[in-house]
């Protein structure tokens, strides 16, 4: 139980805390467990999923962990929330998503990573019939033009989503703040590296040289667009594989039976599709790569690039979205969805070795830009303004 001390309450929304909220549970740990170490003052209410409450290992004394059981993107939540910011007392709530409350009696910060919904909205991006996937789509567009009537503060994670919201969303430049993420450090996490690194490679299957690629499937990241574009890429490069790392959901499903469908008569298909892996040994998936290929057609920030990058693995990129204002001169890019580019790219970076090394320098360079240190001190700094205010 939270002790009475002075201060004030702020509530976050943690729910998808920890690894198996994917990107946006990176970085609500990260905003969460960072946030509450600087401020010794006010009082916290994380909230959490009967999920997440047991990756969640904050223990101060002004943090209370609250289990709340509503789904995100639900009706149940949207019901909920009146009533926990009322039972809580909070002075400020901050949403690291879209989907905040559309009733919020207190202060309200929301997060917005990218519109990929909006530019975007696909049937392939849904499991849903095409009547529910239509309600979704409408409930998603009323709950974020609410949300950013209501934000007192809008932070998002790019100069190119920023530009997006004022766009799409008619939203005053003033409101937003860029904060950008960080890159997360799990490279010490093993001391025994060159005979572990080849144990954990074996352990998925995985023989060197492969290009690499970590995240989930959506259609809007272009996978099986990659799987065709490897398919024509491999026939001169026998020996290498494609690794395609990300949770066994229903779009990766998806991609397993075009893998089939392509190398259909051979014995084993040059595509792995390990499934999830965790973070110590994706590092060494990162560091064993002969390249990081991140084909995206839309993204707010493309955190696992970098991450690729703190590996020392070089990243070939697609042109879009925000990718070039995020991975600067430390990334070979092609044309958005370009297969002939994207194969002199690919080709590019592997058959010089003095580029390579540029470009793995460059990488190194260019995570220093980006520290969730930096990233959770803007945020608090944001909620002490609104407190103030």
């Amino acid at each position: 139980m939270v002790q009475q001390r002075s201060g004030q309450r702020i509530g976050i929304d943690a729910r998808l805390y920890g690894p198996s909220g994917k990107g946006l549970g990176r970085y609500i740990q990260e905003i969460t467990d960072r946030v509450v170490s600087l401020d010794k003052d006010n009082q916290y209410i994380i909230f959490l999923s009967p999920h997440s409450v047991g990756d969640c290992q904050i223990n101060q004394e002004n943090v209370e962990k609250v289990v709340m059981t509503e789904r995100w993107y639900t009706l149940a939540e949207q019901l909920a929330w009146p009533k926990l910011i009322r039972r809580h007392r909070l002075d400020l709530l901050h949403v690291p998503h879209f989907n905040a409350p559309l009733i919020c009696p207190c202060r309200l910060v929301i997060t917005i990573h990218d519109l990929i919904l909006t530019k975007f909205p696909s049937r392939r991006a849904s499991t849903l019939s095409p009547i529910v996937y239509w309600l979704k789509n409408l409930a998603y567009r009323l709950v974020i033009g609410r949300a950013v009537k209501q934000a007192k503060v809008i932070l998002t994670v790019s100069e190119f989503t920023k530009r997006d919201i004022i766009e799409q969303l008619a939203v005053p430049a003033s409101k937003i703040v860029v904060t950008y993420n960080g890159v997360a450090d799990f490279s010490q996490r093993r001391a025994d590296k060159k005979l572990a690194d080849k144990q954990v490679l074996l352990s998925y299957n995985i023989k060197q040289p492969y290009l690499l690629y970590v995240g989930n499937a959506y259609p809007h990241k272009n996978l099986e667009w990659l799987i065709r574009l490897f398919k024509i890429w491999s026939v001169n490069h026998q020996d290498f594989s494609l690794v395609l790392v990300g949770g066994h959901d229903y779009f990766y499903q998806r991609l397993a039976k075009l893998v089939a469908s392509l190398w259909s008569g051979q014995t084993k298909a040059p595509v792995i599709l390990p499934g999830f892996v965790p973070d110590e040994q994706l590092a060494v998936l990162y560091r064993s790569a002969a390249l990081y290929i991140f084909p995206s057609r839309y993204e707010g920030f493309g955190l696992p690039a970098l991450e690729a990058m703190s590996y020392g693995c070089p990243v070939v990129s697609s042109n879009s979205s925000c990718l070039p204002e995020i991975f600067g001169q430390a990334a070979v890019y092609f044309a958005d969805n370009q297969m002939d580019s994207a194969i002199m790219a690919i080709d590019q970076l592997l058959n010089n070795p003095s580029q390579r090394q540029q470009i793995v320098q460059r990488g190194f360079e260019q995570i220093k830009l980006y520290s969730w240190a930096t990233c959770a001190e803007q945020t608090l700094a944001i909620y002490r303004q609104l407190l103030k205010g």
